[in-house]
């Protein structure tokens, strides 16, 4: 047994299906989705239709929403360890890959490249379709919130306590309450130095390894049971999205969400078809693999808590080693995103200035570029990209009341970027295994059985009998 490790068990212990009431298709995670998103838009629209508002709903709409917040909050709560054992363990696996560093420099080099793409391609549509001029919109939406910059975003690299744990206090009505939150890139840097020490203390770091592969293993096990009940979660998500903002939410601002969704497209389904084909893949079996990641995250908004289902199908669906795959991945879903951090800046930026009358230079759009490219690790752990879009704005000197316009439609819009982002971080780890030859190409291009959950003690991952082989 290697440091860190946990033997695989060689006994497979099969699932019978006989006896099912139900066809193969219907057992389908990708149907159940789907299903479940069918039916949470129907019994959104109802609620909606039958007098339910975000501020008074009634019944139904209560119920959406307590089971959407539900879900989220099991995904949530989950966040803290996965990350830290995640990925102090992706790091002790990488001690026994000759060219461990090689696969780091290039897993960020085509995390920046594809980001560059997404973010060009956000430019070039708001340059052209111009998403801010002429809306229409009275200018009395005033932002309140957190505003991002530089420095404060190096500063909050910095762990302030193990846990990266931060505390606000607000008081209303003369009443103070207290809400405690993580920070998800602190907990990156804490898990990053502790994996980096362990290895540097060598045996005697052993037993901590051990047992931090075995809280890793127990860990995936509960988000397994927590992601098979996503349909669930996914009536009472999109039903609450729909009871709260309906179609015409869009209104005035439908130019600027077409925009975004346009770009998003752009990117899904025009640039990772042609990067995998450019390598000698099948287009057709990177989708298929990767479908379900993406469906969970379209319909959850958290690539975190995607997490867990896009690596398991980065590693059994793509055939990415599990010793890379385990580093490549988590590091993807805190710092990998095309969709919040590159297409979504750019179009809400250039629709900003285009709202306020403001003409951007090229030094402007460079700087751009600069922010989406390197500031991406500022969305980790926040819902949405809000974060991101303020930093951006910020460093322009555009206008921060106009993100108050766009936070009315930002939770629809951020289905389609977690979904851009999770199929992201799946497909450069694919990319980086291919070019340095150690991708699993019989398992990518292997018949996909459209479930993704089995189970890890019993049936071990073809990549994780050939990490050492890496």
């Amino acid at each position: 047994m290697t440091i860190g490790s946990v033997e695989p068990v060689t006994s497979v212990v099969p699932v019978s299906t006989h006896g099912s009431r139900f066809p193969k298709w219907v057992r389908s995670f990708g149907v159940q989705i789907i299903a479940a998103l069918i039916i949470g838009l129907g019994l959104g629209l109802l609620a909606k239709y039958t007098g339910s508002t975000e501020a008074n709903p009634n019944g139904l709409g209560a119920t959406l929403k307590i089971i959407g917040s539900s879900y989220v909050s099991l995904l949530q709560a989950a966040v803290v360890p996965l990350i830290f054992t995640a990925v102090v363990s992706s790091i002790a696996n990488l001690r026994a890959v000759s060219n461990a560093a090689k696969l780091a420099w290039n897993t960020l080099l085509w995390f920046a490249i594809t980001a560059l793409i997404a973010v060009l391609i956000g430019i070039g549509l708001g340059v052209l379709v111009r998403p801010g001029a002429g809306t229409g919109i009275a200018d009395n939406a005033e932002y309140t919130g957190k505003t991002g910059d530089w420095w404060a975003f190096l500063t909050g690299l910095f762990p302030k306590n193990f846990l990266g744990l931060g505390a606000n206090t607000s008081v209303v009505d003369g009443i103070a309450s207290t809400t405690v939150s993580f920070n998800v890139l602190q907990i990156l840097v804490i898990a990053i130095v502790v994996g980096i020490a362990a290895l540097k203390v060598g045996k005697a770091a052993e037993p901590f390894l051990n047992l931090n592969a075995s809280a890793l293993a127990v860990i995936q096990k509960v988000l397994w049971w927590i992601i098979r009940i996503a349909p669930l979660g996914t009536i009472g998500l999109i039903g609450n999205a729909v009871a709260v903002y309906g179609w015409d939410t869009m209104g005035s601002l439908g130019k600027f969400a077409a925009t975004i969704y346009v770009g998003l497209i752009l990117v899904l389904f025009v640039v990772y078809p042609v990067l995998i084909k450019s390598h000698g893949l099948s287009v057709r079996q990177y989708y298929s693999g990767v479908w379900p990641a993406v469906q969970l995250g379209f319909v959850s908004r958290s690539s975190i808590g995607t997490l867990p289902l896009t690596q398991r199908v980065t590693e059994r669906s793509m055939g990415v080693p599990r010793g890379y795959a385990s580093f490549a991945v988590p590091l993807g879903a805190t710092t990998k995103m095309d969709g919040c951090a590159a297409i979504y800046p750019a179009v809400a930026a250039i629709f900003v200035a285009q709202f306020f009358g403001i003409q951007l230079d090229l030094t402007q759009y460079l700087l751009i570029v600069l922010v989406s490219v390197l500031g991406s690790a500022a969305t980790a752990g926040t819902t949405g990209a809000v974060v991101m879009l303020t930093l951006t704005l910020s460093t322009l000197g555009l206008p921060l009341a106009g993100v108050g316009l766009l936070l009315a439609i930002d939770p629809l819009i951020d289905m389609g970027r977690t979904a851009v982002n999770v199929a992201g971080q799946a497909l450069v780890p694919t990319i980086v295994a291919k070019r340095q030859g150690i991708l699993e190409e019989t398992l990518y291009n292997a018949p996909r059985t459209s479930q993704p959950f089995t189970d890890d003690v019993a049936e071990p991952a073809p990549s994780e009998l050939s990490e050492t082989r890496v």
